[in-house]
């Protein structure tokens, strides 16, 4: 459940209701998967064709008879086509008794149609990357496929059958509602995501916005079939859904076929309501104060704002940037670096009626929770009036979202959605408006906008574990969206890519290998990619067991630090230019390993090599920047001293691995880990990065549209001449098979939601066929998403959780690998999770896979790889594998070889030769104590 796309740490704090994290599916052709009718809806079609209404910037949009709306966007660069159904219904529409029915009824929508009764393993059949979204406007649908006629016409066959003939059964709503009260659960883990939701509720007096997307546990209980069928009829309509295709496709065929699949599907009698319900102006200061269980103070502040349509959003946005951003944002400054808070972040809500500009601080429990909530306060009410906005904090603004939006820009998948989301806003043009909008953005319209609405009638306050003049702020109506529009153009179409196969043989005949002066290799594949885009990973390899040991910590850190600015350039001026150069950029080290990872465009790739020669040679390593990274890091892990998900396989990974203190390897408790962390100091951290970085073992893989002779600047002028003092070999991680299994039980006070893990580990090569045959056994027993024995009985069967998996990895040049289960559930069910699980994988062992799970598995996994090489990351990250393991994509083509000529036999005899349930290494974390009785 994701509350809105994010990044870094608060990533993990928003989200908007979905149905599971997507599963994949690949392959290079596509043997024709599980065959199914036409449904009823959808018999060859006499419906009219669908009527243009407008197109703009490559993005077409039509009209069916029946009011389907539909947008068109080709995009031929990846091998991949994207359908998104979105139904404009969200929690604003629920009424009295049905909150939450919105994000149950989409989970409702994946147990089947008469035509297709499994939809998540049909859509797995066929290697789909597929999710369903709730947020408080719209309910998402899409899913990712191969592009293939075929595979658009089945997209669209389901998606139309399901809008109107989904089962909504009894016995399903049974088996899902605790799941999704599972999935409430979660949330109630997180004590940010609770208070926030608290400030939503205390700020709306009225409207729906108030009320959670996922509901609230006693409607999600007790809801009716029979209300739940009602709320589908009545939403679940032509007349409110519009159909997104995005990806490579043929324009003609994509229309005829939507006519074909949802220009018969007819609308009900009666009008489609709409809601009308307008939250008056708020008239005094509100305060909400969370008390539970934890290790992290939170203070926040909300502020009612216009919709995402009115032109003072933009000024909102900005006023995000301005305010929460790191290193440049006010609230940063005076709150952070002045060490009254570990983390600050803000945030504007874009939606169809007016909503809200939240501010958060995030502060240590040794720091006074008061002070930073009159300092946030104050910088957002006060100081932002006293010191008006500067035309370079706002120019910083601009670029940073025009940056993202541009990087956004270049991925069709991303674009369906977004698109979707403006359109539940009121318009999908608002996508382009919102743009120019940015970009005629001033200094007096951003103060303006921070003078109306940050005033103290307006103000919610929230509080996580420790409170003035009758002023009311009238939000505006939302424009007139015919006439915002009626003389809006748009733009030239951003460029497109080439169709690109991603076979592993036909990206080795791509792929330029190479060697540089020292110990670096290379591989790059250049390609025309949509927007123009390149990624470059850098790994440079370092130390030894024996020179490393005592420097973990700032092992950890010198990568977080190494981000923080260069000698020629501060933090801010190094994040500056990274937001000229339209990059994104992170870099992370651990033992013996430094990564660093950056997308830009090609016009700017050049600069971006010489910036990235800056950060690898000539970091700043300021000892102040230190100081901050420490508190974060220490913040963060005091965050998860109670946490299940920390606990669970912290303790599973520090018994699979028997290094004593003084060893690189050695698994830290969260205590040990703060206590480290604590005692790092900038000169160790310095010493380590003059003694122990170099040219002398790396790697380095360029994908997209760049010229092969700019790797050879790369090498030639960044990294050449940078020998290293300390020698390099490599730490292994040899696999410890004779561990005996054994179950930890931890206790985590006031936690609603328990965390399961378990792994063991065995000697196996991933080259030989028994690891590909474990691959399809896994992916059958739990690696294919909702589509999984474990997944259909733990989930589906028996609602126990919202979320179960099981993962097979391989360590190459250990030849080890690691086998894992996890889930999350109800403390309550401990017991019976556990239980089902073994019940499960005892029976995998006992009855072997069938032929017909084997077929269907060996289908979506290589499906999943190719839909997986898709994507430039993924495939630079797998270039970077081969180098380093000193292989080739022919590692890959034998690999799939060996998974499609794998029999059920042999998948048999691999599970029963690695896999042992008793030599399991568990911990279940979670409130038992606080289980009732």
């Amino acid at each position: 459940m994701d509350l809105r796309r994010s990044s870094g740490w608060l990533s993990a704090i928003l989200f908007s209701c979905s149905l599971f994290t997507v599963g994949y599916s690949d392959d290079a052709s596509v043997p024709s998967p599980t065959q199914f009718s036409t449904p009823k809806s959808s018999a060859s079609s006499d419906a009219k064709p669908p009527m243009k209404v407008t197109e703009i910037e490559g993005i077409s949009e039509y009209l069916l008879d029946n009011g389907v709306r539909v947008l068109l966007f080709p995009d031929a660069s990846k091998e991949v086509v994207t359908v998104n159904m979105t139904v404009f219904v969200g929690s604003r529409h629920e009424g009295y008794g049905e909150a939450g029915m919105a994000h149950l009824l989409e989970h409702m929508l994946f147990k089947g149609t008469p035509t297709f009764p499994e939809v998540p393993k049909v859509l797995q059949d066929r290697g789909a990357r597929f999710n369903g979204t709730t947020w408080l406007d719209r309910t998402n649908y899409y899913e990712t496929l191969p592009a293939s006629d075929e595979n658009l016409r089945f997209a669209l066959e389901l998606e139309s059958d399901r809008l109107q003939n989904s089962f909504i059964r009894g016995e399903d709503l049974a088996s899902e509602m605790t799941v999704v009260r599972n999935e409430f659960e979660r949330g109630e883990n997180s004590p940010i995501r609770v208070l926030m939701q608290r400030m939503q509720s205390a700020a709306y007096d009225w409207h729906n916005y108030g009320q959670s997307t996922i509901g609230n546990r006693s409607d999600i209980e007790r809801v009716p079939v029979v209300k739940l069928r009602k709320f589908y009829r009545k939403y679940y309509r032509p007349d409110n859904v519009m159909v997104i295709v995005a990806g490579k496709f043929k324009p003609e065929n994509a229309l005829r076929q939507i006519a074909d699949t949802f220009g018969n599907l007819k609308n009900p009698d009666t009008p489609l309501d709409d809601t009308y319900t307008v939250e008056p102006a708020q008239d005094g200061e509100r305060t909400v104060v969370l008390r539970r269980v934890g290790d992290v103070q939170y203070a926040g502040a909300a502020y009612h704002i216009p919709s995402g349509s009115h032109a003072d959003y933009v000024a909102m946005k900005a006023l995000v940037h301005i305010l929460g951003s790191e290193p440049s944002g006010r609230l940063y400054k005076e709150l952070v670096e002045e060490e009254l808070a570990s983390n600050v972040f803000a945030l504007a809500y874009g939606l169809a009626e007016p909503g809200l500009f939240m501010a958060f601080a995030e502060v240590s429990k040794d720091h006074s929770i008061e002070q930073a909530r009159q300092k946030l306060i104050d910088v957002i009410e006060t100081s932002i009036r006293e010191n008006p906005i500067t035309e370079q904090e706002l120019e910083r603004a601009k670029q940073k979202i025009l940056k993202e939006r541009e990087l956004q820009a270049s991925d069709s998948d991303q674009i369906a959605v977004a698109l979707s989301d403006w359109a539940a806003q009121g318009d999908w043009r608002l996508y382009l408006l919102y743009r120019d909008r940015v970009e005629s953005l001033t200094v007096e319209d951003v103060q303006s906008a921070a003078n109306r609405y940050f005033v103290s009638n307006n103000r919610t306050v929230g509080l996580f574990i420790p409170s003035d003049e009758a002023q009311r702020v009238d939000i505006p109506e939302s424009p007139d969206l015919v006439a915002l529009f009626s003389d809006y153009k748009g733009r030239e179409a951003i460029a497109e890519g080439e169709q690109f196969d991603p076979s592993p043989v036909a990206i080795e005949q791509r792929t330029l290998r190479g060697d540089f002066v020292g110990g670096m290799k290379y591989a790059a594949l250049p390609k025309k990619t949509r927007g123009e885009s390149v990624t470059l990973l850098v790994t440079l390899r370092f130390g030894t067991e024996d020179s490393l040991k005592g420097k973990v910590g700032a092992v950890e850190l010198l990568g977080m630090l190494m981000a923080r600015g260069t000698t020629r350039l501060d933090y801010q001026e190094f994040r500056d230019e990274l937001t000229r150069l339209r990059a994104e950029f992170s870099i992370n080290s651990t033992i013996g390993l430094l990564q660093l990872k950056v997308k830009t465009k090609k016009e700017f790739l050049p600069e971006v090599i010489a910036l990235v020669g800056q950060v690898l040679r000539h970091p700043r390593l300021e000892a102040s920047e230190l100081e901050v990274i420490r508190r974060q890091v220490v913040t963060g892990l005091q965050q998860s001293t109670n946490e299940p998900q920390a606990l669970a396989p912290n303790s599973v990974r520090k018994r699979l691995a028997p290094y004593g203190p003084d060893h690189v390897l050695y698994v830290q408790s969260i205590d040990e880990q703060i206590d480290m962390y604590r005692n790092v100091s900038i000169d160790e951290i310095r010493d380590l990065h003059n003694r122990f970085l170099g040219n002398q073992a790396g790697e380095i893989a360029i994908v997209g549209d760049f010229e092969p002779a700019q790797v050879e600047s790369l090498g030639r002028e960044q990294l050449e001449d940078w020998t290293v003092k300390e020698p390099y070999v490599r730490v292994g991680r040899d696999p410890h098979p004779g561990i005996d299994g054994s179950m930890e039980v931890i206790e985590t006070p006031d936690k609603a939601n328990a965390f399961y893990f378990a792994s063991e580990q065995f000697e196996l090569s991933d080259e030989s066929p028994e690891y590909s045959a474990l691959v399809l056994g896994n992916f059958i027993l739990g690696g294919g998403g909702l589509s999984s024995r474990l997944a259909d009985r733990v989930r589906q069967q028996e609602g126990l959780s919202y979320g179960v998996r099981s993962s097979l990895s391989a360590r190459a040049r250990d030849n080890r690998v690691d086998f894992i289960i996890y889930a999350i559930t109800n403390p309550e069910n401990r017991e019976k999770l556990l239980r089902v699980i073994r019940e499960e994988l005892d029976r995998l062992l006992r009855e072997g896979v069938s032929k017909e799970e084997l077929a269907k598995a060996k289908e979506a996994y290589l499906q999943r790889n190719r839909v997986s090489r898709s994507d430039d990351a993924s495939l630079a990250s797998e270039l970077l594998s081969t180098i380093f393991n000193e292989r080739t994509m022919a590692y890959y083509a034998e690999h799939e070889d060996q998974i499609r000529n794998a029999t059920v036999e042999s998948v048999n005899e691999a599970l029963r030769k690695y896999i042992d349930p008793d030599k399991l290494v568990e911990a279940i974390a979670g409130d038992f104590a606080g289980v009732k009785e």
